[in-house]
């Protein structure tokens, strides 16, 4: 870690590119927060601003690099990971932070975003939902719910819809999460997390597309209805939820329920534990039905294990020691070579 010579604020995160995205975007509250948070995620890890480095791929997600006062790479359709991946190993001092979308990241990218995850490589992937293609103006996406009526759907999608938690859970990623972008204060107290986590941390952002697919998440992230229809995941605590906090979720045998608290006793709730190897809880609030269970917002998997770049630098010490450091070169001519001549 490199101690900053100053303290820095939001201003020192903000380039000087213009914005480019629609009116109203959700990516713009996600790019603030993001801003906003970085000068504490500095202070709490001592680091320089210019240890950061974003990386994305294609899409209106994948812009978020330009838009930050930091080094980035704008690089590919989909293989945001891969790229990321190399620049980890090679440069393990850096904290690298991935943006992708729902159309970017689990479409064309999905080989990659799933074995990033299964790998544990020590990335920070925020993945932007907003169900549709925005950037190309408005094809349903692979998140996009079924039935969902687009320029490439005029008659309603007819395909199952991805979850992003249950690929990323499913992938044995070491942490998971969820918030949401109109939740500033979520928001910030779940990047904050994922930027302290070792190892691949992934966190679905559901925001808003005003232009392509607006009201997506009004279900249960407006301030109107949040209470009732969002669950704060909390470590070490029960699943309560409601504008009263008067009722909870249990999962009795696996399977969930939702319980009046003026009925059943809170003593009984188990307290949810993110830290557990076991993946069956995190999975079951993954594929909860938003129409009929509170959305399941929060850290719903936080464990401890070795990264990617961990276990090569192990390796690669280990080989060192049975051969003895090589240069490259070294190794060119240690075989069989000749020279042919004009």
């Amino acid at each position: 870690m490199t101690m900053p010579e100053q303290k820095y604020s939001r201003k020192d995160f903000a380039s000087d590119r213009e914005v480019r995205w629609c009116p109203g975007c959700g990516d713009y509250a996600i790019l603030t927060q993001v801003q906003k948070v970085m000068p504490q995620i500095c202070d709490e890890l001592q680091l320089a601003r210019e240890k950061i480095t974003f990386v994305s791929g294609i899409g209106c997600s994948s812009r978020f690099p330009y838009y930050m006062n930091t080094y980035g790479f704008h690089t590919i359709h989909g293989r945001a990971p891969a790229i990321a991946t190399g620049l980890q190993v090679s440069r393990p001092d850096l904290q690298i932070w991935v943006v992708t979308g729902d159309g970017d990241g689990l479409s064309i990218g999905t080989n990659h975003l799933v074995h990033c995850l299964r790998r544990n490589v020590d990335l920070k992937i925020l993945l932007f939902n907003n169900r549709i293609y925005g950037l190309t103006k408005g094809q349903y996406s692979p998140t996009s719910r079924q039935g969902k009526r687009t320029k490439s759907s005029p008659m309603g999608t007819i395909e199952q819809p991805i979850n992003p938690i249950s690929v990323a859970v499913a992938s044995e990623a070491t942490f998971v999460a969820r918030t949401v972008a109109t939740d500033t204060a979520h928001l910030q107290e779940v990047l904050l997390r994922a930027a302290h986590h070792r190892g691949t941390a992934f966190v679905e952002i559901m925001q808003n597309c005003n232009v392509f697919n607006d009201g997506a998440f009004d279900s249960f992230s407006t301030r109107a209805v949040r209470a009732d229809r969002s669950l704060y995941i909390r470590h070490g605590q029960p699943m309560i939820f409601g504008k009263n906090n008067d009722r909870a979720l249990r999962m009795p045998s696996g399977n969930p329920e939702i319980v009046d608290l003026a009925k059943f006793p809170k003593n009984k709730l188990r307290p949810y534990d993110e830290t557990s190897e076991r993946s069956s809880t995190a999975n079951v609030l993954a594929h909860l039905n938003e129409d009929q269970f509170p959305v399941p917002l929060g850290v719903l998997r936080c464990i401890k294990k070795p990264t990617y770049s961990e276990l090569l630098d192990d390796q690669i010490q280990t080989a060192e020691k049975r051969r003895g450091k090589k240069d490259f070169m070294t190794h060119v001519h240690s075989g069989e070579i000749w020279t042919i001549d004009g």
